[in-house]
């Protein structure tokens, strides 16, 4: 295992339009996290020694969690790279003062950016979004934090396209272009083909490469009495997909069986560690 995720909540100021794990204002069915829920890990991560290089969070938007500079310093102290998935809107803008403190080695806040004009990222997560979140990122870069840039690849606009306009976007804000990782769209109920063990020649592609060959998940059920360790980040609800209370347990084999993980593991070649 090289990165653990921890999912901080569901909850989130925004109410996207095809949010994967549809994360809302109303939505909690998974509860804040703790910094003693990600202090327990992180001791199991080096009680066991386990290869974990890298902790991300994400949400639901992790600043609504009122915990989470606190959970970023842990993380940080204990020497691990930290990824931290926001919309850089107002939840995160409220913890300034901390923010600014923090070391900036080793830690890089990936901004969602669904498109670089404001028609579309603004259809996507409501009006208005797009000028408050280009304001979060401007505020990062000019106060030395690393950014990346999290995008949607669209159907009818090739990865060029993408990357071009995403390009001229931050040279209009003066800002040197972050690392851009293009997702493709997800929606679980479209047809997908199944995922057999013919797939790895025919694709050329190889299991161990996949997201959930290196990566897990920690999450807080709302009313669970403690955390669970899922499969990765994009199956928060599938009970399927819960391997366990420790990383001991979820350290197993794990069946491509969801259409997330051939729209957007197999065929996509996408991973949320991008």
């Amino acid at each position: 295992m090289e990165t653990l995720w921890f999912n901080t909540g569901t909850l989130c100021n925004l109410a996207c339009a095809t949010c994967y794990i549809e994360s809302s204002p109303t939505n909690d069915a998974l509860a804040y996290l703790s910094l003693a829920d990600l202090t327990l890990y992180l001791d199991e991560i080096a009680g066991d020694g386990l290869p974990v290089r890298e902790i991300g969070f994400t949400g639901g938007e992790p600043f609504m969690n009122r915990e989470m500079p606190a959970m970023i310093a842990l993380a940080q102290a204990r020497g691990f790279e930290v990824l931290v998935l926001t919309n850089a809107m107002r939840p995160m803008r409220r913890f300034e003062a901390q923010l600014l403190a923090l070391p900036r080695e080793r830690l890089t806040l990936r901004v969602s950016l669904d498109h670089y004009t404001q028609a579309l990222h603004d259809a996507e997560r409501g009006a208005g979004s797009f000028a408050i979140a280009i304001d979060g990122i401007q505020w990062l870069a000019a106060n030395g934090f690393s950014l990346a840039i999290a995008g949607r690849h669209l159907a009818d606009e090739s990865d060029e396209q993408a990357r071009a306009g995403y390009a001229a976007l931050f040279a209009t804000l003066g800002v040197p272009m972050p690392p851009l990782v293009l997702f493709p769209e997800m929606d679980a109920g479209a047809d997908v083909p199944e995922i057999t063990t013919a797939c790895w020649g025919i694709l050329d592609v190889a299991p161990e490469t996949m997201m959930c060959a290196t990566q897990r998940m920690v999450v807080k059920r709302k009313g669970a009495d403690s955390p669970a360790v899922l499969a990765c980040t994009l199956l928060a609800y599938d009970p399927q997909f819960e391997l366990g209370a420790t990383l001991a347990e979820a350290s197993r084999p794990v069946a491509l069986n969801h259409p997330h993980c051939a729209r957007f593991c197999v065929l996509g070649g996408a991973s949320c560690t991008g």
